[in-house]
């Protein structure tokens, strides 16, 4: 069988082609590059993978404002004014984040009577107390980024502005519970009960929607005994100290039950 000369010439083309191409994809399978954490004999370290050059910084990561990132001024002291513009919405983006991270241990009015300290838990200060009624804004955004005491630090689930927002309410709670009546504008004293009128029945049907401490069997004299369940570990509340002091004492009355009594 013979072939012409144009189909003949047609199948060398196409060989070609297939081994140029075979021989293309080898040299970019086997090109001289380093993998991501692979040794060299390059460098002198030892590493493919270069340091940073000092100075680096992330793109929008650079956080040039001191006061707004860290709460700290120039000299690194807390700053007193918020470097943010405080209106109500923000105040209420500051209510739903401190109910949600803060209330557990605050609690909802910041008189830190939190339901982790009706259980029995460790107490945190009141923000009505003179020494954080007069402390700097700074002061909570701080304790918020970076943890004091048994608090740890809530920097990795607030955002920088949502830590403002929650100090922003902070303050508003701590308003609500040192407020001067002649502070308040003529129209919304005009709302006001006159003195010694008994409880409306809007506030009561508020307080019993929203108690200081809820309505469970625990709590028979809170907050001067905090419930303490059983099972609850690191309980160190005064439910807890009173109920160990109470446990101590039945049991060796329960031991000596039933002995006949020795002179």
């Amino acid at each position: 069988m013979q072939l012409t000369a144009r189909p003949f010439a047609a199948i060398v083309l196409s060989g070609l082609a297939l081994v140029t191409v075979g021989c293309s994809r080898q040299d970019m399978h086997d090109q001289p590059k380093y993998k991501p954490q692979r040794p060299s004999e390059f460098f002198a370290d030892g590493r493919d993978s270069r340091p940073e050059v000092d100075g680096t910084i992330a793109r929008g990561e650079l956080n040039e404002d001191v006061a707004y990132y860290n709460g700290k001024d120039n000299l690194g002291k807390d700053v007193d004014a918020f470097p943010i513009a405080v209106n109500k919405a923000v105040i209420e983006r500051g209510r739903q984040r401190y109910d949600i991270y803060c209330a557990p241990c605050h609690g909802r009015l910041g008189n830190g009577m939190g339901m982790i300290v009706q259980r029995g838990f460790k107490q945190p200060p009141s923000y009505h107390i003179d020494r954080l009624r007069n402390a700097p804004v700074g002061h909570f955004y701080d304790v918020v980024t970076n943890g004091y005491g048994a608090m740890l630090n809530y920097s990795q689930q607030i955002q920088v502005r949502d830590r403002w927002a929650i100090v922003a309410y902070i303050r508003a709670l701590q308003y609500s519970q040192n407020a001067n009546v002649n502070d308040l504008p003529t129209e919304a004293k005009a709302k006001l009960p006159p003195a010694g009128q008994a409880m409306g029945a809007d506030m009561k049907d508020a307080m019993e929607h929203e108690p200081m401490a809820p309505a469970d069997s625990d709590f028979k004299n809170f907050p001067a005994e905090p419930a303490t369940p059983a099972g609850v570990p690191g309980a160190m509340g005064a439910g807890a100290h009173s109920r160990s002091q109470a446990d101590s004492q039945a049991k060796p009355a329960a031991a000596h039950k039933g002995q006949p009594e020795t002179k």
